[in-house]
Parts: C-alpha cells; structure tokens; sequence
C-alpha cells in the first residue's frame, strides 16, 4: 500500500512537471500531512533526521545526499501557469512530498525492507537526473534494469558520487553534461530549466580546457623563411635594439642569418643575433642586446657594408678612414674577452668623412665615397688592401653623398651628390659613363641616397625634395619621379626580389612602395624626431622576411 501511494504521489508531482495536464476528475492527493499513514509519518520523521545529519556532514555518502537535495529546489517553479487556484494549493503539498522522497532513497541506512522498497520505487518513478527537462520521465539511458535490486542502487549511486566528484575536480566548471534525447521537446519559454542542462548542451571537461592555446607576444619562432611573396604582407615591429647612445646612420643584414650590423654616432658599430632576443619586457617590440661592438673609430660611423658571405664587414666613419671586420661567431656569450683579430685592416685615403660604402660580391670590389670630393675602389680581400681606382668628382659634380653597385653589370658603379647629379662609373675604364638625369624640373636638390634595381639596369635616388626618382642606366632618362613623403627622403631599400621598394624620411615614417604602379602598399611610423631630423636607413634582409629602420633616436627596429 506505502509503495502504491508513494507511485501516486509521484505520479501527481510528474503530471505538475508539465508531462501530462491534470485533468479536472483525476484524483488528487490529501491536501496536508494529516491524511499520511502512521508509517508515512515514520518515514518523514527518519527523513528529516537525515536531513540534519547531512546539514552536519558527518560523513560522505550524507555530504552526497545534501548535495543532491541541494539540486532539487529548482522543482519548486515547475508549475503549470495554467493551473487554476486549487491546484496551485495541491502542488505546494506535492512539492514538498516530492522534495523529501528521493532524499530518503539515497539514504543507505534503512531499517525495514519496505521502506526500502518504497524508496527505490521512488527512484525508479522519478530519477530527476536522468529525466528530460520537460519532466516527462524518460528513463535514464544509463540504467540498465528496473527490478529495484540492491546490486543496481548500489550502481547509481556510485555514478552519481562519480559526478560530484567531477565538480570538485573541476574547480567550478560544471559538470559532465549530455543534451536531451532527439525526441525530447523543448521547454517553453516561460518553462524554468534546469541549469546544468543550458552549459552549452556538449561535454566540458579538462581535456577540453587543455587544447586551449594563448597567443603570446613575446614568442620567438616567427617565420623567418625566405619567399617571393614575403613582402605581400602587414609588416610589424619585432625588434627593439636598444644600446647605442647616439644615432644610428647605417644598416648592414647578414645574408643567411637573422642578424644585424648597426652604425653609430657614437664611435661604435653593433653586432645584433636576433635570435637572441630578451622576453622579459612584455611588450610587441622585443628588446635584443648585441652580442659584440666593434671599438675603433674616432668619431662618428656613418656607412657600414657586408662582406663576401658576411665573413667580413666594412665600415666608414668621421675620421675618413675604412676599417674591416671580422664578423665572430653569432653564438658567441657578449661577455667573453677583446679578441683583437676582430679588427683585420684599415684602408687609409680618403681625407674627410667616408658618407658611403658599397661591396660587390660578385667582384669584390669595395667602393667608397668621401667629403674629400672623391669616389674610390678598394680590393678588400688582399693580403695589404690598396686603393684600385679613384673618381675625382668635386670639380664637376660636387661632394658625393651615396655609391652603389649596378646589378646588370658588375663593373659599373652609381654615385649620388649634393648637387643632385647622379653619375654611372665604369671601374675597369676608371672614368665615367654617363650622367643620368636625376635633377628635377624645380631645380637640382641634393640626394642623400642611390640604389639599383637587383634586376633591371634601374637606379633609384632619394632627394631632399621629398621625391623619389627611377633612372634607366642605359639611356640616363628618368623613367617615373614621385612625391614620396612629407619631408626630405633620406635612405631606400630594394627587397631582393625587386618587387617593392622600402623608403625613409625625416617625417618620421616608412613607406613600403609596389614597384609594378608605383603605389605606397603600407606605411610605418616607427621612430621620432631629433634635431629635426628622424630616420637615417633602412634594409631588407637578403634571405628573410625582414626589414630595418635605423634612426636619430639611437633605436633600430626590425620588423617581420
């Protein structure tokens, strides 16, 4: 009879749950405790104890029943706003009942077999944690028999410790979850749900937290690979080299390693591993320290150049002389002792500030530039380097201010000057070949630097005028001229592919230029003004996606 009744009850508190509408001739339960049986009120009175029992936490299967009844209050909103005054009163009844039976079937302490059957039928009729969340009662696809048998209540309840571990374990996620059945309608909206069952209707776990990555900003491995497209691309500041003390006039990459060769006005020249980098600040533009400085000047470096397989490197200064260097092994610890055959040969004689230097690998040749009016070539790789060929031009052209290689042809060189002039050498002739026309339409205008195209018998000047002019070497007419900054250009760059051009000025900003149209694909703002001057050069890397700027700022930056 105390199992048929417990069936009613729970049978009534299914139908309020939104199964099935009570209709208006159905039986309805006794309103109050009064109509319960001598033996029902036994089993309220045990249930209440082990209430308490559980609110004291005297062990842990008590601790998983409080906890599971912790879970049930959410029935108290489950129903019907349809129902009318009389059912709401007989619901407050059927809540209650309904919030106390399942606590006892958890309960492993039980006295009689028939108030354990009655709770095990209490489980089997209403197992909230494997219903739907319509509460129609579908049977929980975990269990696997409904013959009450001790063996299968003994099951459940380990699963369901189980679960509650799940949530300690997890540290506030919530548990281990499955969505409703296909078949199974959803809740209106007006339907309260029970919130373990709207996390996202998937699994969560541990192993999904795990696969969660963070980008950081400090990570080194940015992809450093030579491409013909690596100049398609957002270029970003990588690099932060901090450590000289006054401006920076020149740059120099390594041709197949992520390294860099900084010139100075402090007297010195830096030798930066990029791979070397120190992530300790944590910011987007990484501090490197260089990893050995070349002491020998006596004043001011202004121009420095990479030698065959960057073995060797080039430097001109202030004090008109040309020292080569050594490069050391980029593994090397910054802190060991002064080698002193770092320092390999000094060629003397210029008379003034050497303004440019320029290598060719192809001939070896290394030429040079001065404030004395001349230009020079210099045999670098012999036992007692000597001047090869010398280019006076102070009387026809002025003081020059930049040289380069031409790429078509190995033995012709281009010189740059104050006048505006631009001039291409023949060094096995040892006399000029042509006078390109360089000089703008509102005057001559100095250019501060000259580059050639790596495949095409093109020179590029920049000009203090802010424009930027493209010479054909074989017939010295411009071939396209452009306004290029806001303030005088100062310094360019082809990338090797010869597909975009990169350009410097003392407005402070870099602009990276598609040499196909002629368009400006990109501009940097990457350093500040000093002495009304900003940006002294840029280079792009032979081998690498990277690019340089060096400035009046003591700051070069590299970026990928």
């Amino acid at each position: 009879m105390r199992s048929k009744r417990v069936r009613s009850l729970l049978g009534r508190s299914l139908e309020l749950n939104g199964a099935v509408e009570p209709s208006e001739g159905a039986p309805r339960a006794p309103p109050g405790p009064a109509g319960l049986s001598g033996g029902e009120s036994l089993l309220v009175k045990q249930i209440e104890e082990q209430i308490k029992r559980n609110a004291a936490g005297k062990d842990g299967k008590e601790r998983l029943g409080g906890s599971v009844l912790g879970q049930i209050p959410f029935l108290q909103n489950c129903e019907d706003e349809d129902s009318d005054e009389d059912d709401e009163l007989d619901s407050v009844q059927h809540k209650k009942q309904r919030v106390k039976l399942p606590s006892k079937a958890l309960v492993p302490e039980m006295e009689d077999e028939d108030e354990e059957d009655d709770s095990e039928d209490a489980i089997n009729e209403f197992d909230f944690l494997g219903s739907g969340e319509d509460g129609e009662g579908a049977p929980d696809p975990r269990r696997c028999t409904v013959d009450g048998s001790p063996h299968e209540l003994e099951s459940r309840r380990v699963k369901l410790q189980g679960i509650l571990a799940d949530l300690r374990d997890v540290d506030g996620l919530s548990p281990k979850v499955t969505g409703p059945p296909p078949g199974t309608p959803q809740p209106r909206p007006h339907e309260d749900v029970f919130i373990m069952d709207t996390i996202g209707g998937g699994e969560v776990s541990l192993g999904d937290l795990a696969d969660l990555t963070v980008t950081n900003d400090n990570d080194l491995s940015c992809d450093l690979s030579d491409s013909k497209d690596a100049f398609k691309k957002t270029w970003n500041p990588k690099f932060t080299l901090r450590s000289h003390y006054d401006g920076i006039r020149s740059l120099a990459f390594h041709h197949s390693q992520s390294a860099l060769l900084t010139a100075s006005e402090d007297g010195t020249l830096k030798l930066w591993n990029l791979q070397k980098a120190v992530t300790a600040k944590k910011n987007a533009a990484l501090d490197v320290e260089p990893i050995h400085a070349f002491r020998a000047h006596r004043g001011p470096v202004l121009a420095v150049a990479m030698g065959s397989n960057s073995e060797y490197c080039y430097s001109g200064g202030a004090d008109a002389c040309i020292h080569s260097w050594k490069i050391p092994d980029l593994s090397m610890d910054p802190y060991d002792g002064y080698d002193p055959s770092v320092l390999s040969h000094v060629l003397e004689g210029h008379g003034d500030a050497v303004w440019g230097l320029a290598f060719s690998p192809t001939s070896q040749r290394l030429a040079s530039c001065s404030a004395d009016g001349t230009v020079r070539i210099w045999d670098p790789s012999s036992s007692s380097p000597a001047c090869l060929c010398t280019f006076p031009t102070a009387s026809e052209h002025g003081i020059p201010t930049s040289v380069a290689f031409t790429s078509t042809e190995p033995a012709h060189i281009v010189a740059s000057f104050r006048s505006g002039d631009t001039v291409l050498y023949d060094m096995e002739v040892g006399s000029a070949l042509l006078t390109l026309e360089s000089r703008g339409s509102s005057g001559p205008t100095q250019i501060n630097q000259v580059v050639s195209h790596p495949n095409q018998p093109l020179t590029i000047t920049a000009h203090d005028d802010r424009g930027i002019r493209f010479l054909d070497n074989r017939t010295g007419k411009p071939v396209h001229s452009m306004v290029a900054h806001l303030d005088a250009v100062t310094c360019l760059a082809v990338d090797p592919n010869g597909a975009f051009l990169m350009s410097g000025s003392h407005d402070c900003s870099l602009r990276l230029w598609s040499l196909d149209n002629k368009t400006c694909v990109q501009e940097i703002t990457a350093h500040r003004k000093k002495h009304e001057e900003a940006i002294h050069a840029v280079a792009c890397h032979p081998s690498k996606a990277l690019i340089a700027s060096a400035g009046a700022d003591a700051l070069a930056k590299v970026f990928v």
